[in-house]
């Protein structure tokens, strides 16, 4: 019998046939990964003996996020205490938790209005409370996974990087640009940088060891490459300015839908808020709907900083993997689609997160972020760093989609 040679369709067929490694992981792995992860927690929620420790929580968090927080407050010397809401879509700080708060000295939050409450901000700024924001540590298991593992210490080195890039020495145009037509300019001034840099996050201190410091864990959201700590804070409040925008954008993605937009929809914006939504699809008609004479204003623009986030993961607050950009916008008027859609979003409906995977983000003559890829992981300094835990194109350019 003649022998048959190996066509593609028997390759294919072949349940051996195999020109990667196998995706299997053993124990003795899995345990070194979960105590990685493990470790870069309890840098992160560096809770001191004298601590007043507070968990500000909602129903549908996992139990055992906060067993494991409250353990480690215990090995500490520290006791917690806890105030539940019904929801973590809190747009401010609810009167009756005032005063249990105004006692703490370090706060884990599931809340929306962690960020942005001025109860909040001037108790961090006078008080020195020191917060952690838990929005993408809703669920324990979540140790087990590589972005739960990646270095701290690298992603606050990423960060500074990233800083580097902006010019602090001249006015200059931050542009946006894809492969969709997205055009968009954001002028920016000395002044402008030094506040948006000013705080603990864009240092690159992502563990909540300094007194006001305002933290995320897991470390993957932000800090924003735009937002109103551009014009600094009164009295712990946001000063409500914008930087002169104009230009439209062409999100691939927003929350509450199920698949990415098949059809072009496009943001204009005009001095920070939302004045058209292009296309003609059904969903640029909800888009429309939800951002289109509310007033919906530009209240962060979010990039991610860590490499093992899922690339194309936009619930529940944008992207966060390094390079993918979500524009978060805040209405006057809570979206009916949102409330359907998404009824126990972590996030406040009235809040949108439009997410663009392939930007190209230009500060004055410099390349901030290259068709999604953020320029920052390929600075020396970054690479030294990551040559510490391992290969650096591994841990900084292999990326989990």
């Amino acid at each position: 019998m003649k022998f048959q040679p190996p066509t593609l369709d028997r390759i294919m067929k072949s349940k051996t046939s195999s020109a990667m490694p196998s995706d299997k992981t053993f124990v003795n792995n899995e345990t070194r990964n979960y105590f990685q992860a493990i470790d870069n927690m309890i840098k992160v929620f560096a809770i001191r003996p004298e601590d007043e420790v507070l968990f500000l929580t909602d129903p549908l968090l996992d139990r055992r996020v906060i067993d494991a927080l409250h353990g480690i407050a215990l090995s500490r010397g520290a006791y917690p205490r806890e105030f539940m809401m019904p929801t973590t879509q809190l747009s401010r700080c609810p009167e009756e938790a005032k005063a249990i708060i105004e006692r703490a000295t370090f706060v884990v939050s599931s809340w929306f209005c962690s960020v942005n409450d001025p109860f909040f901000n001037k108790l961090r700024k006078d008080k020195g409370q020191r917060w952690v924001k838990i929005t993408y540590f809703r669920d324990l298991d979540l140790l087990h996974t590589p972005q739960g593992r990646f270095p701290v210490d690298l992603v606050g080195e990423i960060i500074r990087a990233t800083a580097r890039i902006y010019p602090t020495d001249r006015d200059f145009d931050m542009t946006f640009k894809c492969p969709r037509g997205s055009d968009l300019v954001i002028k920016w001034t000395p002044s402008m940088v030094k506040g948006l840099h000013s705080t603990n996050r864009w240092r690159g201190q992502d563990k909540a060891t300094e007194d006001g410091c305002y933290v995320h864990f897991m470390p993957t959201h932000g800090p924003n490459i735009y937002d109103l700590n551009c014009f600094g804070r009164d009295q712990g409040t946001w000063k409500h300015e914008h930087a002169k925008m104009e230009g439209v954008i062409f999100p691939q993605w927003a929350i509450g839908f199920d698949q990415p937009f098949q059809d072009k929809i496009g943001l204009e914006f005009k001095d920070g808020v939302v004045k058209k939504v292009h296309g003609k699809s059904s969903e640029a008609e909800i888009m429309r709907d939800m951002l289109v004479g509310v007033n919906a204003e530009l209240h962060e623009l979010g990039c991610g900083f860590n490499p093992k986030y899922p690339r194309y993961k936009a619930y529940p607050a944008g992207s966060n993997a390094p390079g993918a950009l979500h524009f978060g916008t805040d209405a006057e008027k809570p979206s009916e689609y949102l409330k359907r859609n998404v009824p126990r979003w972590e996030e406040p409906h009235i809040h949108q997160d439009s997410v663009i995977f392939d930007a190209t983000v230009k500060v004055g003559d410099r390349t901030l972020i290259d068709n999604g890829f953020l320029m920052a992981l390929r600075d020396p300094k970054v690479i030294e760093e990551a040559s510490r835990y391992g290969d650096p194109v591994e841990l900084l350019e292999t990326f989990v989609e």
